[in-house]
C-alpha cells in the first residue's frame, strides 16, 4: 500500500516566489523540519513529503494558485486536518501541499432555514458546538471530529457511528464552492434545499477525495438538536445472535441513531487500554445501540423496545446508560478501540462494507485470513449500515513483514467483494484501496472515472496517485 508512481515534484526558486506572492511568504512553509507535519495523515506507515506548504487565506488565493500550478503542472494535494486512514492527504508526488486550516470562518447560521455556511477548515466539532448552542445538529459525526475539517470530511463523505440515522456527509451538503485546476470557482448550490438544475455537480465532487477540485466552502442542512438521547449496550455469547439483533431491530421499523458492533477482541484492547472493566468479558459481540428524538418518552420506548428485541435475539443481557456520564463512557470504550489497536504494534486499518446480513460471514473471513497469515484482528463499526472497520495487527516488536499485511489485506478486501461489499464504506479509496479498486468495478466503470478526471483535471495536478491507478 506505500507503493507510487511517480519522481516527487520539486520546486524551483522562481515558482517558491509565485507562490509566496500569491499566499504570503510568511504562508508558505519550505523548511524540511517545518514540513514533516505536513507529509503524513492518520494512515499509520505512510508518507510523502512536499516540497512547500502553500496555506491560503481565501477563495481567491487558492484559485490564483490552482492556475499557476496547473501552468507548471506541479501536482497539488488538498489538506484539512490531515485524519485522512487512506492516505487521502498524503503529497506522494512532492509539489505543493495546499493546507485549508485558515480558510476557518463559520460564515453565518441561518435558523430559519436551517443551514450553516462555513469555510472548508472548520473543524467538525467546532461546527457542531456552534449549532447546537442554537438549538440545531449537523449529524456526520467521523471518529476524528475533533480535528477533521468540513472540507476534508466532504472530500472523503465522511461517515461514522450516527451514520446509522442521519447518513454520511454528501446528505448534509446543499452545495459547496469549489475551485478547479484551471483556478475557476464555481459554486453547486446553496441554500435552497431542492435544485435539479443541470448534472449533479455537487454529488460528484462530494467523496471525490480532492482529484477533481479544491472545496472552499460549503452550504451545510442543519436540523433541530434532539431534546433527549438513550443508550443501550446488548452482550451476545455468539456472533450470529448479535447479527440477527442488528436484523430485527431494523426490520421492526426502529430507527437507531447509532447501531454499533464490537467484537469480543476489540473490546479487550479497548477496556485494557482504558483501564476500565466491561461486564460479561465471555461475550463474543456487543452492541451499542443508541436512539434520539423530541423527548424522553419517545427515545425512552424505543430503548425498551431495542432491549427486547436483543434479549429476544439472546442477548446475555441489556446494560442502559441511565445518566450523561455512564453514556459518555460507553461511547469512550468504543471510541478507543482504533488507538488501542495501535498502540500494541504495528496495524492496518480496513474499513469494509457489507450486506447486513453477510456481518457474520465477513467478521469470520476476516478472522480466518488473519490466521492464517499468524496476524490478529479486532472488528467493529457501524452494524446498521454493514461498514465494520477491520484492524490487523501484530502484537510487540520487531514489527510484522509488510509483504504480509500486504498479501492479508489483498485477502480481506477479496473476502468482503465475495460476500456482495466493497473495499472501503467512509474512509475513502485514496492510496490503501487504490489497487484494489479494479477487483470491485468494471473496466467500464473505470473508464468513466478516468474520463471525469481528464476532463476536469487534464494536467492531473490535483492530488495524483489517488482513487486511480494511472
Amino acid at each position: 500500500m506505500d507503493s507510487y508512481q511517480g519522481v516527487p515534484r520539486q520546486l524551483t526558486a522562481e515558482e517558491l516566489s509565485v507562490l509566496a506572492g500569491i499566499v504570503g511568504e510568511e504562508h508558505l512553509v519550505v523548511r524540511r523540519e517545518d514540513l514533516d507535519a505536513y507529509s503524513r495523515d492518520g494512515t499509520e506507515g505512510l508518507q510523502g513529503w512536499p516540497a512547500a506548504v502553500a496555506r491560503p487565506a481565501s477563495t481567491a488565493e487558492v484559485a490564483s494558485l490552482l492556475a499557476f500550478c496547473n501552468g507548471r503542472r506541479i501536482p497539488v494535494t488538498a489538506q484539512g486536518g490531515r485524519t485522512s486512514l487512506s492516505g487521502g492527504a498524503i503529497p506522494v508526488l512532492g509539489g505543493v501541499a495546499l493546507s485549508l486550516g485558515r480558510l476557518d470562518r463559520i460564515l453565518e447560521i441561518d435558523e430559519e432555514n436551517g443551514v450553516a455556511v462555513v469555510e472548508a477548515g472548520v473543524i467538525t466539532q467546532t461546527l457542531q458546538e456552534a449549532v447546537e448552542a442554537r438549538g440545531l445538529y449537523y449529524p456526520p459525526d467521523p471518529g476524528s471530529r475533533g480535528s477533521c475539517t468540513i472540507g476534508g470530511n466532504i472530500a472523503e463523505n465522511a461517515g461514522g457511528p450516527h451514520s446509522a440515522k442521519y447518513g454520511v456527509t454528501g446528505r448534509w451538503v446543499l452545495g459547496v464552492e469549489a475551485v478547479f485546476a484551471g483556478g475557476a470557482v464555481v459554486a453547486t448550490g446553496g441554500k435552497t434545499r431542492k435544485d435539479v438544475a443541470g448534472y449533479d455537480l455537487n454529488g460528484l465532487l462530494v467523496g471525490s477525495e480532492g482529484t477533481l477540485a479544491v472545496v472552499t466552502k460549503a452550504w451545510l442542512r442543519l436540523v433541530p438538536r434532539p431534546a433527549a438521547y438513550g443508550t443501550l449496550v446488548a452482550p451476545f455469547l455468539t456472533l450470529q445472535a448479535a447479527a440477527h439483533a442488528v436484523v430485527e431491530i431494523t426490520r421492526r421499523g426502529l430507527v437507531p441513531a447509532a447501531l454499533e458492533f464490537v467484537d469480543r477482541p476489540a473490546v479487550e484492547v479497548s477496556s485494557a487500554r482504558k483501564g476500565v472493566g466491561v461486564p460479561y468479558p465471555e461475550a463474543e459481540a456487543r452492541l451499542l445501540v443508541e436512539f434520539d428524538g423530541g423527548g424522553e418518552a419517545e427515545v425512552e420506548r424505543d430503548v425498551q423496545a431495542a432491549g427486547e428485541i436483543a434479549l429476544d435475539c439472546g442477548a446475555i443481557d441489556v446494560v442502559l446508560a441511565t445518566d450523561e456520564p455512564k453514556r459518555r463512557l460507553l461511547w469512550e470504550v468504543r471510541r478507543g478501540i482504533g488507538d488501542a489497536v495501535r498502540d500494541l504494534g504495528s496495524s492496518v486499518e480496513l474499513d469494509l462494507a457489507v450486506p447486513r446480513t453477510e456481518l457474520v460471514a465477513l467478521v469470520e473471513g476476516v478472522r480466518a485470513v488473519a490466521n492464517a497469515a499468524g496476524l490478529r484482528v479486532v472488528v467493529f463499526g457501524h452494524a446498521a449500515d454493514g461498514n465494520l472497520h477491520v484492524h490487523l495487527f501484530h502484537e510487540g516488536k520487531p514489527k510484522a513483514d509488510p509483504a504480509r499485511f500486504q498479501a492479508t489485506v489483498g485477502a480481506v478486501y477479496a473476502e468482503a467483494i465475495r460476500l456482495g461489499g466493497t473495499v472501503t464504506g467512509e474512509h475513502g479509496v485514496g492510496l490503501t484501496s487504490r489497487d484494489y479498486l479494479p477487483l470491485l468495478r468494471s473496466p467500464a466503470y473505470l473508464g468513466i472515472l478516468r474520463a471525469i478526471k481528464s476532463a476536469l483535471d487534464p494536467n492531473g495536478i490535483l492530488n495524483p496517485g489517488k482513487l486511480l491507478l494511472s
